[in-house]
């Protein structure tokens, strides 16, 4: 199985992507982890993105990409892998298309979480309150009501037309992600089982 999951902040992407991944014995893949362990091993492109990352800078698309195009080469993405939360706009969707076709892999599906943003407003706030009442660093910077309202923005602008990329190629699943944890992965499961 060959997926991406995609939804706004705080959709329960990256918890869903972790029980399918336990399920299908596929790799979830993270970006971010993705360019720690480049830097780590000192490849080609984990040398650019150290660079980068040295100076504060986002790590440009086609670095991103790179890291992707040789992370998905590795032995334990031979059965599938889940890209979580990426590409993240239309660039990155089409050079990670390009990057498929170049190495012949077809993805299977693409997952969107499909949200109500008040009601994950809320659900993160309560969240957020729940993890400082428990923890003695407080809440995050940005589990902020303001800071939630863009980060929704931002991906309404440029991760959401994506979708649209992958409803045009025939394989976009939208599923509603505001059941309960063990429904959205019920739904998601029926939706890989029939592929």
């Amino acid at each position: 199985m060959k997926l991406i999951f995609l939804g706004p902040p705080g959709a329960g992407k990256g918890t869903q992507a972790a029980r399918i991944e336990a399920a299908y014995d596929i790799p979830q893949l993270s970006t971010g982890d993705m360019l720690r362990a480049a830097v780590a091993a000192g490849t080609e492109i984990g040398k650019q993105a150290k660079d980068i990352m040295a100076r504060g800078d986002l790590v440009p698309d086609d670095v991103v990409v790179g890291i992707i195009s040789e992370r998905i080469e590795a032995a334990d993405c031979a059965n599938g892998f889940i890209l979580d939360g990426f590409p993240r706009n239309l660039s990155q969707a089409r050079a990670l298309d390009g990057v498929l076709v170049e190495k012949g892999i077809d993805l299977d599906a693409v997952i969107e979480l499909a949200v109500d943003p008040e009601i994950l407003i809320a659900r993160i706030l309560k969240r957020a309150q729940e993890s400082a009442q428990d923890s003695a660093q407080g809440p995050r910077d940005d589990d902020t009501e303001e800071a939630l309202h863009h980060r929704l923005r931002v991906y309404e602008e440029q991760t959401a037309p994506v979708a649209d990329f992958y409803a045009e190629k025939g394989i976009l699943r939208t599923l509603d992600g505001m059941q309960e944890m063990d429904e959205v992965t019920q739904q998601i499961r029926s939706a890989l089982e029939v592929i």
